[in-house]
């Protein structure tokens, strides 16, 4: 194989089977609230998860069409509020793409996706949440695949389906001017069910 091949070759097998390495990522506390949250910074992409309560959640849903179930489901899925933008910081005119379906979080020794709205809402009978309930989550939870010019953002609900207090590593995906980008946020605490401790 000529010299220019292998390198080739060497260049596309490091790009796509690079390790995904830990961005700028901070970590906040509410102080009012006690509420958490993580940052992400990377090129022109930010990426804000902010703790949600199981009760906030439970309040968010519980005046609509759900069943007692489905909004103890989704009270105990590990909700975030999570915020994405392009920030433009790089000065050039480039768009920022996400797609949630190849964001992978890391818990108790497992590999899995995030819950998507779309499996959640095909999940439900119409016994489960009616048509107006359904369009609570379908315009709360995350967009899951999005397009953002330098400037634009879009907020949202995510949820992770492990326990309220469990901890897990966030590895995300997004396109940055056509280039495929990762970056992991470590360490994400679920909000703790505080209505269950007491």
């Amino acid at each position: 194989m000529p010299i220019t091949v292998r390198l080739a070759v060497l260049l596309l097998s490091s790009y796509l089977f690079a390790p995904v390495l830990p961005a700028a990522v901070t970590h906040s506390v509410n102080e009012d609230n006690g509420l958490r949250g993580w940052r992400l910074l990377e090129g022109d992409i930010e990426i804000e998860l902010i703790q949600r309560l199981p009760d906030q959640t439970r309040a968010l849903f519980m005046n609509h069409g759900f069943s007692r179930e489905v909004i103890e489901q989704l009270a105990l899925s590990c909700m975030f509020q999570t915020i994405i933008r392009n920030t433009g910081v790089s000065g050039t005119v480039q768009t920022i793409a996400i797609d949630l379906t190849g964001w992978r979080m890391r818990h108790d020794g497992r590999e899995q996706g995030i819950l998507l709205k779309e499996p959640l809402l095909e999940s439900w009978s119409d016994a489960d949440a009616d048509k107006a309930a359904k369009l609570v989550v379908q315009w709360g939870m995350f967009p899951t695949r999005q397009e953002y010019l330098p400037g634009d953002y879009n907020w949202g609900l995510t949820a992770f389906g492990i326990p309220p207090g469990a901890i897990f590593d966030l590895d995300v995906t997004w396109q940055e001017g056509g280039r495929q980008r990762t970056g992991r946020i470590p360490g994400i605490v679920c909000a703790p069910d505080v209505d269950r401790l007491k």
